[in-house]
């Protein structure tokens, strides 16, 4: 089951605060008037008091998390080798834009994603074929085209903008006709007691360094992982996916290009599902007997 924290927390922000101000208005008077004039000692009623604590603590976390900065955990490795699973990261939520917590609504628009970036979003859905529209389904298979889609966030980058035409035939990338150059570093590098490393290590994984050009002429230089054994992933174009990406919304990849499940398999992601640029790993954990923490990592920004 997937947990909406930010839903939980404006619910939580909204029971304390309802709370507190109808004690306020209604109740706190003639209750401290009762037991002034007992002359006894004046406490709140144990809900009240609870209330009255708790709401300014859960309302800072909620603004914070919600036009700040969010953490989040790596939880598998489509990101490798530039985001490691266990790495926590930080997102800026005010990059793209402010958006009410929990409806994700922008109510102040402060720029757009660009091509190289890393963003996290709520997952949109499978593209599956219902008759002949195109649906977004929660189900992989497509055998139920209007299964719901659960609220998950995903972490991808962004290889195309809107109008941009993609096209990707295995370890080749095309952004509006221009070949992506990318240089081999050499073979992957990992500890082969975890299991992501393990797979990498047997599927004869590579590190690359690949050149994203973005329009104002600056260019994004990050790491690829490719291990062709391991699968062969969807082309674009292809029959769920075209090669232009379509108005609001994002073609993403992850950098772990042949164990990723991307844009190449579910179609662009809409700009309306994002929630921030991820821009630095602030605690990197490896696990018991495998590492424990990375303190290598911790303080990296992400590119």
């Amino acid at each position: 089951m997937e947990f909406d924290f930010s839903a939980i927390l404006l619910g939580l922000t909204v029971l304390f605060g309802v709370v507190w101000g109808l004690d306020r208005l209604f109740l706190y008077k003639k209750r401290k008037a009762r037991l002034d004039a007992a002359r006894a000692e004046y406490r709140d009623p144990m809900p009240v008091d609870w209330a009255r604590s708790l709401f300014p603590v859960v309302l800072v976390v909620l603004l914070l998390r919600s036009f700040v900065a969010e953490p989040f955990r790596i939880p598998s490795g489509s990101m490798m080798p530039t985001l490691d699973v266990g790495d926590f990261i930080l997102v800026n939520k005010f990059a793209y834009g402010l958006r009410l917590p929990a409806f994700n609504n922008k109510f102040v628009d402060l720029g757009e994603p660009k091509r190289g970036d890393v963003v996290v979003f709520r997952f949109p859905g499978y593209l599956c074929h219902d008759g002949s529209a195109l649906v977004r389904s929660g189900d992989m298979s497509c055998s139920d085209p209007h299964a719901p889609v659960q609220q998950q966030n995903w972490i991808k980058r962004v290889i195309g903008l809107p109008g941009d035409r993609i096209e990707v035939h295995g370890a080749d990338l095309l952004i509006n006709g221009e070949p992506v150059k990318a240089d081999e570093v050499g073979p992957y590098q990992g500890n082969p007691q975890r299991t992501v490393d393990e797979v990498m290590l047997n599927m004869g994984a590579t590190v690359w360094v690949e050149h994203l050009h973005r329009e104002d002429g600056t260019v994004v230089n990050h790491t690829t992982a490719q291990m062709p054994a391991y699968t062969t992933p969807n082309s674009i174009p292809n029959d769920r996916v075209p090669s232009k990406v379509p108005a609001g919304c994002y073609l993403v990849m992850g950098d772990n290009r042949n164990d990723s499940l991307d844009s190449r398999w579910w179609g662009c992601m809409p700009e309306q599902n994002l929630a921030g640029k991820a821009f630095l790993i602030w605690m990197s954990w490896k696990g018991w007997g495998t590492g424990g923490v990375d303190f290598s990592r911790i303080g990296t920004v992400i590119h």
